[in-house]
């Protein structure tokens, strides 16, 4: 039985809905993410979840127990905050000791807890700072022990990352998730970032729109996106625009080059159809393997340090492509015409 579900929520603030009836099971444990751009309804739904706005329709519970009407101080939820918000005038020992000073917990308690919980995050030698005389960086992980400290069933957190800069980012979202393996707690993440997604998460969910246009691993949502804006979002894509030419063999007219792909095309002949390939599926390597090839002259070619990342024109359409730098062999010079090497499995059909 799942640990926590949410049954098709839907969310309408007036007349505008903002979740579509949404469904989904978390099993305990698990670390989920929800991906999306602003306005999707990812932050919605966690707010759902904590109980800081309440469904128009639909049911949430955790470990069996209805949770749709309980209000947040009822749900034994933590959430931690883009913003941090930490208590300015408490030191970093207070802040994490409020909610247990809150319920009530004894004095000896309070103080073994939050002793175990500074020394989780790293920070117990820091226990007497108040937040203007921390980092960021450290103002969050404070945010994320006060928020622990209570021992919730549910740990939500909401873009937690996006203030900080890029490398406290990647060090603190890989802290987080070995905590939350540690602790063993349900986990829910929001975020923008698709990186940080793809990097930490057991399943994400691709909000679009107020749906989950896909949920499904980090492998399964880069590798096998199941829509056009799963797969433009998440990752780089090549989107390319074809025409059927016989369903009966699955062939499409790629550019101006005819290619049969091994999926079913569930298009008639003399309709358009959209394919994707990922950057980094192709070669041009000499003797590369691949079933297919591309004919196409160089429009451009980019110098990234680690990558190389070359454009193609291929009949009129536009096709990136990424090579590993190779310090003896030189990019793709500007208008060479050139071949690229990839498998059929490779090119993704897209829903819209």
């Amino acid at each position: 039985m799942s640990f926590l579900t949410l049954t098709h929520i839907q969310k309408s603030f007036g007349s505008v809905q903002v979740v579509h009836d949404f469904n989904m099971s978390i099993e305990k444990g698990e670390f989920i993410s929800f991906l999306g751009p602003s306005g999707c309804g990812k932050t919605t739904i966690l707010r759902m979840v904590a109980g800081f706005e309440t469904p128009s329709a639909g049911a949430i519970t955790i470990a069996g127990k209805d949770q749709t009407r309980l209000k947040p101080n009822q749900r034994n939820i933590g959430m931690v905050f883009q913003a941090y918000a930490l208590f300015p005038n408490m030191n970093v020992f207070d802040n994490v000791a409020f909610g247990l000073k809150i319920a009530g917990m004894a004095k000896a308690d309070i103080e073994k807890r939050v002793t175990e919980m500074l020394k989780l995050i790293h920070l117990d030698h820091l226990a007497d700072r108040y937040p203007y005389q921390m980092s960021g960086g450290q103002q969050q992980r404070v945010a994320l022990a006060r928020a622990l400290a209570p021992k919730p069933q549910v740990l939500l957190l909401d873009e937690p990352l996006s203030a900080l800069d890029a490398k406290i980012r990647v060090s603190l979202r890989e802290e987080i998730r070995q905590i939350q393996r540690q602790l063993g707690i349900t986990t829910i993440f929001v975020t923008h970032d698709q990186e940080e997604a793809l990097s930490i998460s057991d399943r994400i969910v691709v909000m679009h729109a107020g749906r989950a246009d896909q949920i499904g691993t980090p492998f399964e949502i880069y590798n096998h996106p199941q829509t056009r804006f799963v797969a433009s979002f998440v990752g780089t894509l090549n989107l390319i625009e074809a025409k059927v030419m016989d369903q009966a063999s699955n062939t499409i007219m790629l550019g101006n080059q005819s290619v049969t792909l091994t999926k079913q095309v569930a298009r008639a002949a003399g309709e358009s159809i959209t394919v994707a390939l990922r950057p980094e599926a192709g070669s041009i390597a000499e003797g590369a393997s691949g079933n297919l090839a591309l004919h196409g002259t160089v429009t451009s070619s980019h110098f990234l340090g680690s990558v190389i990342r070359t454009r193609l024109d291929i009949g009129g359409q536009t096709l990136s492509f990424d090579m590993f730098n190779d310090p003896g062999q030189a990019p793709p010079a500007l208008g060479e015409k050139i071949t690229l090497k990839f498998n059929q499995q490779d090119l993704m059909l897209l829903a819209d």
